[in-house]
């Protein structure tokens, strides 16, 4: 299995971009090389703009260009594109409506060693409670390029979460990112695995292992947060009757949390939430962290089993 890292599909899409819209500008706050813009600043000098350690302005910026018809695409960590820069989203981009795509690498607990305060794990439930806010979370390098290049056609403030580790780059090379569309990577009978982010391939792996263990898991991999697809949600509950959810970011106000808030209305069913429990990160290896952190296979296969023996109680 190739490994690729998913700010490099950003980069990729980014640049395919820059060669076939003219109005697509990118700023960027003092990271380039980290977000992988630099081939669009390459062939793009004068739609490429260097803000410098200043994510506040950047936004700011952005907004404003999109009165002259531009469509800015800013780049920072996603601590600094989020926590940071809150007031200025919600205002000048959220509450405005502007077209802003916020594109934000090294999300999570994988950002590894810088540690806590640089791995965001609040930015999922941040960013999804503004109105207005599409919120993506690519799985790999492949659909975050097609992410990438599909936001550009949405008119709208969009929020694009990718990372730094490299990761298997397993969905298909020319994909067609449909916002808002869950995929189904596995069809299953027992239980449902809805994953986002780097927790999809984590949650396949976790498929063979229940299998062998005469469980079958259905595999939905939920890139995007909002709008989401419920229909597909339910679709497949109504089906397994139990829930595993799986994301990289905190418990609290995740994709556990939309999805509960979904079914508690509208098909109330079991629900198992892997992800982290209430708590900063740490400076580490980013797998390391994960195993600590409890975002593996083994903790989704340990959850599912779990919520289907709840099922069977019940």
């Amino acid at each position: 299995m190739e490994l690729k890292d998913t700010r490099s599909g950003f980069g990729a899409g980014l640049t395919q971009l820059g060669r076939t819209n003219n109005n697509i500008v990118a700023l960027c706050a003092d990271l380039t090389g980290s977000l992988n813009m630099n081939n669009f600043r390459d062939e793009n000098p004068d739609r490429f703009f260097q803000i410098g350690i200043a994510e506040a302005n950047m936004i700011g910026i952005a907004a404003g260009m999109t009165i002259g018809g531009k469509i800015p695409f800013t780049g920072t960590f996603a601590n600094f594109s989020t926590s940071r820069v809150y007031d200025q989203i919600r205002q000048s981009v959220a509450y405005s409506n502007k077209n802003v795509k916020i594109c934000a690498s090294h999300a999570g607990i994988t950002l590894g060693e810088d540690g806590a305060t640089h791995q965001v794990l609040e930015d999922i439930g941040m960013m999804k409670m503004l109105p207005h806010m599409v919120v993506i979370n690519p799985c790999d390098h492949n659909q975050t390029k097609a992410a990438t290049i599909a936001i550009a056609e949405y008119v709208g403030p969009v929020y694009l979460r990718f990372g730094r580790p490299k990761v298997p780059n397993f969905t298909p090379i020319n994909q067609k990112f449909e916002i808002g569309k869950a995929i189904q990577l596995k069809d299953g009978q027992d239980v449902t695995i809805f994953a986002t982010g780097h927790l999809v391939w984590e949650a396949i792996e976790a498929s063979k292992t229940l299998l062998n263990e005469g469980i079958s898991a259905e595999i939905i991999n939920i890139h995007t947060i909002k709008p989401l697809d419920n229909k597909a949600i339910l679709e497949s509950v109504k089906k397994t009757k139990c829930v595993v959810t799986a994301e990289e970011h905190m418990i609290n106000g995740g994709l556990g949390d939309s999805i509960a808030q979904l079914l508690s209305k509208r098909y109330p069913t079991p629900v198992e939430m892997v992800g982290v429990n209430d708590s900063f990160g740490e400076s580490g290896p980013p797998m390391k962290l994960m195993e600590k952190y409890g975002l593996t296979a083994l903790e989704i296969t340990k959850a599912a089993k779990k919520v289907i023996s709840r099922k069977s109680n019940e």
